[in-house]
């Protein structure tokens, strides 16, 4: 079973995040497909609109605890900056179908996509600083640009969940819609987009997003960042305890 499914449907692709046991927590693999999939399409001529979405109970619980813990000794993750790389510079339309859970990168890659819809029962949570790391995704800049420096303060210092409610008041979602028409509302929203000129939506899209390249710098800073957070011992403390199903040792985590 393919973690990530790919659709290719009526000049919209579709990408499915499918781990659905472990609520579509992302390994490296996972990032590295969501990857190709995107440059794949960005430049074929034929597909129009990108829509991320993820199966199951929830989008996705962000990064697997697991996989990273294993990657500290080699302080670099590439598939996952291959994904932001490419979602970030995404030339297309993207639009993020969301329910459940919206962990981490679930929340942050969303400062990356033009419509976001999520149901009502949505909750988003910034963990990064409950785990010893840092922001990512260039979420330090982007998040008070869209939701005010006090807002973003307390959704990243604080690490707390979230609701929908909080999420479309402070500028995250374009709509919060029922579980029963979240499909077709981001269909009507493909089918809407399809029917646009390509010049004139991949210029508008341009022109919105203005200047990349401080994303891209605030994101390169935030990722130096995040891998030295990695080898820290509140960090290590943080990730032992997850994974042992233990409290965290305060002495440690600090």
């Amino acid at each position: 079973m393919s973690y990530i499914i790919t659709e290719n449907n009526q000049q919209c692709l579709t990408i499915t995040l499918n781990r659905t046991d472990k609520k579509n927590a992302l390994t490296r693999d996972m990032y590295q497909e969501m990857a190709n999939a995107i440059l794949g399409v960005k430049n074929d001529g034929l597909t129009k609109v990108v829509v991320i979405k993820g199966a199951g109970d929830c989008f996705t619980a962000g990064n697997d605890i697991g996989d990273f813990a294993q990657q500290q000794d080699h302080a670099q993750v590439p598939e996952t900056a291959a994904f932001m790389r490419a979602l970030a510079a995404c030339n297309l339309p993207v639009i993020a179908q969301v329910h459940g859970l919206a962990v981490g990168i679930g929340t942050t890659l969303l400062l990356h996509c033009d419509f976001v819809y999520a149901t009502p029962d949505t909750r988003f949570v910034l963990p990064f600083i409950n785990l010893g790391l840092v922001p990512e995704y260039a979420s330090s800049y982007l998040l008070p640009k869209v939701a005010g420096h006090i807002k973003a303060a307390e959704w990243l210092m604080l690490g707390e969940p979230f609701t929908s409610a909080d999420a479309y008041q402070f500028g995250i979602l374009t709509k919060i819609v029922d579980a029963k028409e979240i499909e077709q509302t981001v269909q009507s929203t493909v089918d809407k987009l399809v029917a646009k000129p390509s010049f004139s939506l991949r210029q508008t899209k341009a022109l919105l997003k203005g200047d990349g390249e401080r994303t891209n710098q605030q994101m390169n800073e935030e990722f130096d960042i995040f891998l030295e957070a990695l080898g820290t011992t509140a960090a290590q403390e943080a990730f032992d305890a997850f994974l042992k199903k233990r409290p965290i040792n305060p002495e440690k985590f600090k």
